[in-house]
């Protein structure tokens, strides 16, 4: 293998792609041959890095230079100054939010060096497309000592003294899933990875997939040995065609070497794996009606028991994990159980994924110890809350979870403390919110996607939810009654204890945690008729407070309707006659001297307001 002086490792997820990531990789390539460094210097497209919000990402190796937010108009700059010169360019580099210094190396930034890699050890540091390059960094090594040096008991041992749950929203002991499983006597089992992934703002197990497939397949070999599966299904959502092409060359270039197939590593161990693409249905994430999907059929749960591990898939013994569950398996056969267990809590063992999006200045991926305070992730990992703003709510655990308020930051992120606050950990999706939300709208939103996503099979969820919608519907546009919430309340523990599934079990949490927390936001929208977050367009009026306003014209440079007038360094008025209710305004003020109040408020303005010259 050559040795390069420097190894330029750019940035190929999903995310950096679409930010221009191909031409970035694609001008190095030029100017490196322009400058004669070939031979010096290797360009790698690898997966998602992680830091998504600031892509183009460039990391330059041995000394861990870290550049964002690359454009092709930068590489003949870079190309000169860092490789040739041997002077990393500070204008290109990480700067910290409200800080003006840069940070030249990657581990020093907090975003990566508050966090603890393991499912993703491999995320920015190989080539996902060539399979040399994950063997280089020890990988089927697990699979080896898996197939040639324990038995399915020994293995099933591990992984249950491990700790590992299920990372894909239950939370279920693996080891104990797999036991069920491998104690049941059939001609056919299967092993099924998850890879369905349809929260909103989730985009965990995508980027595994993207940036390391080959875990997945070396996860789900060992998941085969114990449980005695001889076939194996990655079910994919068919949005993610390039975690598709990638795992699909990955199986491709496992069975070349022997990894897959017949008779592996000359152990008279079989196992063929396909991918299958679903079709985006939220529900295929429960694992019945994954595997009804898989069968051809429409993606509906089945009531339980029997459950999968006695008969699942074609009515055979099927275990499913989902794609972090796997990508957890090798370094806990490779390293044992105490070592796995030496992050995290007693019951909540090993590292978590995130998908940390929203209002915080450090969006992307991230994975740190189980048990870290939610404060912790929000404010020293994710940079804090954008622009200053105060920080509200954290959505934790997608559509199925709940809406988590400041009062209780200081949280321990397990599968029980977080349960307590009525929200879940689910797959990993954590949507940080700040003072510009209304939480009756954010618990509509998420509600109407399990509304349009539930199958309707079952009344409690096909009828129950849309019930509920309706209901924050008519409180969002000033149609709210008295006693409203309480029916909320009344009808969401309906669903939770009469629907079939998981998805309608879970879709009130968001709901039933806003009324919790803010339930002062019900009542304004009900008995004041007022959004104070000003979302709520119905429920609003916008006007400026004359005694605050410093007349710096930022509210009318941003109103699209020309609703806004005023000298400079005086204070501007709200035209309400031509007001839409946008909120660029309310957004843009740095003084906050743009006001909410109830949309009666409006009658009042109008009477009070000055005739335009």
């Amino acid at each position: 293998m050559e040795k390069y002086r420097a190894n330029l490792m750019v940035c190929g997820g999903t995310g950096c792609i679409a930010g221009g990531g191909l031409k970035i990789k694609d001008a190095l390539v030029e100017e490196i041959k322009k400058r004669g460094l070939e031979n010096e210097v290797n360009v790698v497209l690898t997966g998602c890095n992680g830091f998504c919000a600031e892509g183009p990402i460039m990391t330059v190796y041995p000394d861990g230079v870290f550049y964002e937010k690359l454009k092709v108009e930068d590489i003949p700059l870079l190309v000169e100054e860092h490789l040739l010169k041997g002077r990393p360019v500070e204008k290109l580099m990480y700067k910290e939010p409200e800080k003006k210094h840069a940070v030249p190396v990657m581990k020093d930034i907090p975003f990566f060096s508050l966090q603890v890699l393991r499912a993703l050890r491999n995320k920015g540091m190989i080539d996902p497309e060539k399979i040399e390059e994950y063997i280089a960094r020890d990988g089927y090594q697990a699979a080896a000592k898996a197939l040639t040096e324990m038995t399915p008991e020994e293995i099933i041992s591990t992984v249950k003294a491990s700790g590992l749950r299920g990372r894909g929203g239950a939370g279920f002991l693996t080891g104990l899933k797999w036991e069920f499983c491998s104690k049941v006597t059939a001609d056919q089992k299967y092993i099924l990875c998850n890879g369905d992934e349809g929260d909103p703002g989730a985009f965990m197990d995508r980027s595994i997939m993207e940036a390391d497939p080959h875990v997945v397949l070396e996860g789900m070999i060992i998941a085969a040995k114990a449980i005695g599966a001889s076939k194996g299904y990655i079910y994919v959502r068919a949005e993610y065609p390039l975690a598709v092409r990638r795992l699909q060359l990955a199986i491709d270039q496992a069975k070349e070497y022997g990894l897959l197939g017949e008779d592996i590593l000359g152990t008279g161990f079989n196992l063929d794996i396909e991918i299958y693409q679903g079709a985006g249905a939220f529900v295929c994430g429960e694992e019945t009606a994954l595997m009804r999907s898989l069968e051809g059929k429409r993606g509906m749960p089945i009531p339980r028991p029997p459950f999968p591990v006695h008969k699942g898939l074609w009515a055979k013994p099927s275990v499913l994990n989902n794609v972090e569950t796997f990508a957890n398996i090798p370094p806990i056969i490779l390293h044992g159980a105490d070592w796995y267990r030496s992050l995290g809590t007693e019951k909540s063992t090993g590292t978590k994924v995130f998908a940390l999006t929203g209002a915080v200045n450090n969006i992307g991926l991230i994975e740190v110890p189980m048990g870290i305070p939610l404060r912790k992730i929000i404010f020293d990992i994710g940079g804090g809350i954008k622009k200053g703003r105060k920080f509200k709510a954290v959505q934790l655990g997608g559509p199925s979870g709940g809406c988590i308020p400041e009062e209780l930051l200081d949280t321990p992120v397990t599968y029980e403390d977080i349960v307590k606050t009525g929200a879940i950990v689910g797959s990993g999706g954590m949507v940080v919110m700040d003072d510009l939300n209304c939480m009756v709208s954010v618990a509509k939103f998420f509600l109407e996607f399990t509304a349009d996503e539930s199958c309707g099979k079952c009344p409690p969820c096909r009828i129950g939810t849309r019930v509920m919608l309706d209901m924050l519907t008519d409180i969002t546009e000033g149609r709210g009654k008295p006693g409203d919430v309480e029916l909320l309340q009344d009808l969401a523990q309906d669903i939770i204890n009469t629907s079939l599934c998981g998805l309608g079990q879970t879709a009130p949490n968001p709901v039933l945690t806003t009324i919790k927390y803010f339930a002062d936001e019900y009542e304004s929208h009900i008995k004041d008729g007022w959004c104070k977050a000003g979302v709520c367009r119905d429920l609003v009026t916008f006007y400026i407070d004359a005694e605050t306003c410093k007349g710096c014209g930022a509210c009318m440079r941003v109103c699209p309707a020309g609703a806004i007038t005023g000298e400079k360094k005086k204070p501007h008025h709200i035209n309400q006659e031509l007001c839409i209710k946008c909120r660029s305004c309310f957004e843009r003020c740095k003084f906050d001297s743009v006001k909410t109040g109830p949309a009666s408020m409006r009658e009042e303005l109008l009477k009070k307001q000055p005739v335009e010259a």
